[in-house]
């Protein structure tokens, strides 16, 4: 197989991710959040309690930037701050009542977008978009 050719097909892919993944999101980032917050608000949203050095990582800031959005974030009631019991300098972050309130929503909304796309498919091709997704997630995602 052509490594090469692969990797482009993967690049187009991700490309289409994400585009898809804005559109289903679209008009539904609310609440008076920037879209550096919804971005970390929606990685907490699948992957909490975070770290503010993973966040970092994940939704591409410095640290110190980081900080600053987590800082705005508490102050609008949307995530809060715990540590570690394990190792007391450690900081978590996850969504707070209303952070989670407010991405059930967002994650709501687009799930009608998201039902919208697939509307037309036969309950066969699910079956296969569903594998697929599951197979992405195991081999190449993980």
């Amino acid at each position: 197989m052509d490594h090469s050719a692969l990797f482009q097909k993967f690049v187009a892919f991700t490309a289409d991710l994400h585009e898809v993944s804005h559109e289903l999101t679209r008009g539904v980032k609310s609440e008076d959040v920037t879209p550096v917050q919804y971005k970390i608000l929606e990685y907490m949203m699948v992957s909490q309690p975070v770290t503010p050095s993973e966040i970092a990582d994940c939704v591409d800031l410095s640290l110190p930037n980081t900080s600053r959005e987590l800082r705005k974030l508490m102050e609008k009631g949307l995530c809060e701050k715990a540590t570690d019991d394990a190792d007391r300098r450690r900081q978590l972050f996850r969504l707070s009542t209303d952070g989670q309130a407010m991405m059930g929503r967002v994650f709501a909304q687009a799930q009608q977008g998201f039902e919208q796309r697939i509307a037309g498919l036969t309950e066969d091709e699910l079956k296969e978009v569903e594998a697929a997704l599951e197979l992405l997630q195991r081999k190449v995602f993980q």
